[in-house]
């Protein structure tokens, strides 16, 4: 499986980098933490670290760690604008319960 970039967040993290002024893609992994066990982390890379999982969406290069590639295989990554909120949403197959606040979540 892979991870994946909808059109939508790849056109925002390429923004972004932009205005940064740096950069060569974003790193997505999970952390512990949270009601429910786990939740997604996400930063802008400047480095390649040596172990790194690397997928491209639209341009748009997405680093995984070994260890994080287990829970979110498969994950795809939208941005959404919601009212006054906007952010990534997270559509990861292996998500058995998320907690109310859907900030973790639990494989």
């Amino acid at each position: 499986m892979a991870i994946t970039l909808t059109e939508k967040a790849a056109r925002h993290v390429s923004r972004y980098m932009e205005r940064r002024g740096k950069g060569i893609g974003l790193r997505f992994g999970v952390r512990t933490t949270g009601c429910s066990g786990m939740a997604y982390k996400l930063e802008y890379v400047d480095e390649v670290a040596p172990d790194d999982e690397v997928f491209e969406s639209f341009g748009v290069k997405v680093f995984v760690d070994p260890k994080s590639l287990t829970y979110i295989d498969g994950t795809e990554l939208d941005f959404a604008r919601e009212g006054l909120n906007e952010g990534f949403k997270f559509h990861n197959p292996n998500v058995k319960d998320e907690c109310g606040c859907g900030e973790s979540f639990r494989i």
